[in-house]
């Protein structure tokens, strides 16, 4: 299970029409994940003030955030994983350990004697984290993904459903909160450590999808905690 990811991540706002010419496109080259459609939840630490997101998307050069994330609808034995993103000049890092459900399950401080007994190097990093950041979870955030890859280094991903919400953050209802895009959007990611094959930038260009700095979380604390909309 891979636990550390190097790549750039380039985000694209897509409209049906869009998302379908995209998707065709992948036939003869890209070849759907082995869960081809799953559910991402995932439950953002912020601080009282919400100084993580706030700094965030102010853009600056280096920014980190930690979420704890599940893949569909967990059980006492499902896997969860704390995961520390990192960017830095446009490259995104990511380091997360996993850890059975059961263990969080009742009283999510846990996380504190969890991140305790892993002495790696990326246990380190979370541990650090947590103690010079007065973070506790503060935000949730789900959708449907669809992924795809090319055998090699080039990763694509759709977002759709995606749902954000302030109030229970557990993870029994994933359809609970306000919307972040229209019911007919998606949110496309492609992931790579070296760069975009040329027929994938062609069918962009055909299609007018351009990049955007969207962000989840950035567009929730702007539309339902700053209050922006």
């Amino acid at each position: 299970m891979e636990n550390v990811f190097k790549r750039r991540e380039i985000k694209f706002i897509l409209n049906r029409e869009q998302y379908t010419a995209v998707k065709k496109s992948f036939a003869t080259r890209m070849v759907a994940d082995e869960y081809a459609n799953y559910l991402v939840q995932n439950v953002y630490f912020d601080t009282d003030n919400w100084s993580v997101i706030r700094e965030s998307i102010e853009k600056p050069l280096y920014k980190e955030k930690l979420r704890l994330r599940c893949y569909g609808i967990p059980r006492r034995d499902t896997f969860m994983f704390l995961e520390l993103k990192k960017k830095f000049d446009g490259i995104v890092y990511k380091r997360r350990i996993a850890f059975p459900m059961e263990e969080i399950f009742e009283n999510s401080k846990n996380l504190h004697r969890i991140i305790a007994q892993d002495s790696s190097q990326i246990g380190r990093e979370l541990a650090f984290y947590l103690e010079t950041h007065p973070v506790y979870e503060r935000v949730y955030i789900a959708y449907q993904r669809q992924a795809f890859f090319d055998g090699n280094d080039l990763r694509v991903t759709f977002d759709t459903d995606t749902h954000f919400r302030l109030h229970s953050l557990g993870y029994e209802n994933p359809r609970d909160g306000n919307l972040l895009i229209p019911p007919d959007s998606a949110i496309m990611e492609i992931k790579t450590g070296s760069g975009v094959p040329l027929w994938l930038t062609e069918v962009l260009s055909g299609k007018k999808i351009y990049p955007t700095t969207f962000s989840k979380y950035g567009t929730g604390y702007i539309k339902y905690i700053y209050g922006g909309v």
